[in-house]
């Protein structure tokens, strides 16, 4: 796709539900996207690219309007949109096969760019999953990693909730517009993602929650992640569409086992007997992603120096942080006052660190020199 359309033009095929792969074939066909938009409705459907729908949609009059409600839609406090092949669109899942080609946001947008890792899991979750889901989100969220899931009722609630508890806090994406949070249940705690957190959708404003884009919407989750942590899900769960778009985009996948009476730990039992980790707390996950974790944050590092046109190749700022972290524990709030870092930075640092052994996360948000 061409890094040089503008984002009214991205938001027009947006609008019509236009995929990356069509968007793809567009502009093979007609050469160029205002070719697209010169095309009759005839034209577009002998190109056999887009549905009678997006046929009739891209030359109407009202998807002009509906682009500029959402213009002005992301011109509002918090709330954005981030285009494919942009600088500011998360790696992570610029990646993938079949990424959205535009992104809507509410919230800090900086959130995205830090590693994630999923957590989702049943919607009639037992009160032994739901507790296990938020120990591990908030233990992950307490170590600089964000936490990813759908927003959904049971497991999903559970993680975006442990996630807010900690630093990384937690990344919600939806299967609706922007202009609605569903369930109407989590209408609180969505709010408070959109406060402390950040909140995703490739949907257009006014998308309903339709039963399919459910199923959608999970290949986004992966895709932000460095790993997928299933935590109760039956045989049949949308979990489990999670965990196979993780294992299809090259991420990992780890599950909590339960008791074999408990039919909403099947699916779990069939991720493990399949190559899924089994992992029985937040450490564990940690451990296994301790090389990817790393490469993930030299990257960010890299890209976030390269912008500010600091020198890559510069003394590491390891030992600069040594100067405050001892062999006693010295907060987060105390670091960032001596070092005169911004705590994304610090927390990228601070995990590095912890991954490669040389301090050890405390409580209270507290390190101390290990080595």
């Amino acid at each position: 796709m061409s890094n040089f359309a503008d984002l009214p033009t991205i938001l027009r095929f947006h609008v019509c539900h236009v995929s990356f792969k069509q968007l793809q074939q567009l502009e093979r066909h007609f050469g160029s996207f205002d070719s697209v938009f010169s095309a009759t409705e005839s034209d577009l459907q002998n190109s056999e690219i887009l549905n009678d729908f997006q046929c009739s949609s891209l030359p109407s009059d009202n998807t002009s309007k509906l682009v500029e409600q959402a213009l002005d839609w992301g011109e509002q406090t918090s709330q954005t949109w981030l285009k494919l092949g942009d600088q500011n669109f998360p790696k992570q899942l610029a990646e993938i096969t079949d990424p959205p080609i535009v992104l809507g946001v509410r919230g800090n947008t900086e959130l995205l760019h830090d590693p994630q890792v999923a957590i989702v899991g049943s919607r009639h979750a037992s009160k032994q999953g739901i507790s296990t889901a938020k120990d591990f989100a908030q233990h992950l969220s307490q170590q600089g990693l964000g936490v990813t899931s759908g927003l959904a009722l049971g497991i999903d609630t559970a993680a975006h909730q442990g996630g807010l508890l900690g630093m990384g806090k937690t990344v919600a994406v939806v299967a609706t517009g922007l202009d609605r949070i569903y369930p109407a249940s989590n209408q609180r705690l969505g709010h408070q993602i959109v406060e402390e957190g950040v909140m995703v959708s490739e949907f257009p404003l006014g998308t309903k929650p339709l039963n399919y884009n459910f199923p959608k919407r999970n290949r986004i989750i992966s895709g932000l992640s460095v790993g997928t942590l299933v935590v109760e899900a039956a045989l049949k769960s949308g979990s489990l569409i999670t965990a196979r778009t993780a294992l299809e985009q090259g991420r990992e996948v780890f599950a909590v086992p339960g008791s074999i009476h408990n039919p909403q730990a099947k699916g779990c039992h069939q991720l493990i007997k399949q190559g899924a980790k089994l992992v029985e707390s937040g450490q564990d996950i940690l451990e296994e992603l301790a090389a990817n974790l790393q490469y993930s944050l030299q990257l960010e590092q890299n890209d976030s120096a390269e912008q500010n046109g600091v020198n890559t190749t510069q003394k590491s700022s390891e030992h600069f942080l040594f100067e405050w972290i001892d062999y006693e524990p010295i907060g987060l709030d105390e670091l960032v006052v001596l070092s005169k870092m911004p705590v994304s930075s610090l927390q990228g640092e601070l995990m590095m660190l912890e991954l490669s052994g040389e301090i050890e996360a405390m409580s209270a948000a507290r390190w101390r020199r290990i080595q």
